[in-house]
Parts: structure tokens; sequence; C-alpha cells
């Protein structure tokens, strides 16, 4: 039996930032008229382990939940009331949340969303994969994808493509 992989996908400004000061988004609406890679992505992923304050940017969002029905699990130590069914909270060190999340996930994989957890994981040594969209905008504040890491890591390029409105997308193992 294969091992899921533990996956990172994310969307940053080219100036590294991954959502304003205040958690905002509005800035990734030029995305509009670029190749849909989450679709195809998603399709590969058997869970979800999210950071509580992405869960909560994410129930935020107007229309159905972006996940549909896939297993999300919220890494959290407050009180949660998901907005669907497939949605649970957990706990534990970044270790165990992987490991219960790759439980779930498998034989696909797990998609890591937050950036604090991602970062977390990162420097674990968990993360095989990260997918990072630079969106042609410069913020010059907000969230830093990486603010915080406590070591190099040295990426291998996987892959890199232009994918519409000025948007590329870019694939490394770590």
């Amino acid at each position: 039996m294969a091992t899921s992989k533990i996956r990172a996908f994310f969307a940053m400004s080219l100036d590294g930032f991954i959502a304003g000061p205040n958690d905002e988004l509005d800035w990734l609406d030029v995305a509009e008229g670029a190749e849909d890679t989450f679709t195809p992505f998603i399709k590969q992923i058997g869970a979800l382990l999210m950071g509580r304050r992405s869960y909560d940017v994410a129930s935020s969002f107007d229309g159905p939940w972006p996940y549909g029905e896939l297993p999300v699990l919220v890494t959290t130590h407050r009180e949660l009331s998901p907005k669907v069914p497939s949605v649970s909270a957990c706990t534990g060190t970044i270790q165990e949340l992987v490991e219960r999340a790759k439980a779930v996930a498998t034989p696909k994989d797990v998609y890591i969303d937050g950036g604090q957890l991602i970062r977390q994981a990162l420097q674990a040594g968990l993360v095989d994969e990260i997918t990072a969209t630079v969106i042609p905008t410069i913020l010059g504040k907000g969230i830093a994808a990486f603010h915080g890491v406590q070591r190099h890591h040295r990426l291998s390029l996987v892959s890199t493509r232009p994918i519409g409105a000025g948007l590329v997308q870019l694939i490394y193992k770590t």
C-alpha cells in the first residue's frame, strides 16, 4: 500500500504573503481567468488537515463549503461547531496530527492548509511537497508564508508553469 504524501497547496503574493494583515483574501480575485489547478489537486486528496484560523476564514465564505464531503481535521483547542459533518476538531503534536490525517486519507494524500500548521509540519520534516501559486500582486504587509521557520529548507523544483492571468505555479519537493 502506498504511503500518503503530505502536501501544502496555497497562493501567495509576489512578496510572499498568504493573506493580508487581517486575513484578507480579496487580492486573490486576480486569479479569475487562470487555469483551475485546485480541482485536479483536490481529487488526489483523502483528508485535509487545517489550522483553526484557516478554518474560520473558509467558514466565513459565502456559498457552499468549498471542500464538499472531504474529511477536514481542524487543529484547535477551542470549541468547534462544524459547518458540515465532514469537519472534526483534533489536537496533538504536529506528528500526531499528521499521522491521524494520513490514517483518514490513505491511500490518497493529505492536504495541509494554514500558514502556522504548514510551518510546523515543515519544521518537523513532515511535508513532502509544496505547491505555491504566485499571484502578481504586491501586498506590502500581511501574513508571510514562511515567517518564523527556524532553519533553512532546501527544496527541489519539480515544475513551474504559467497558469494564466499572470499567475505562476511552483511545485517543490522538500
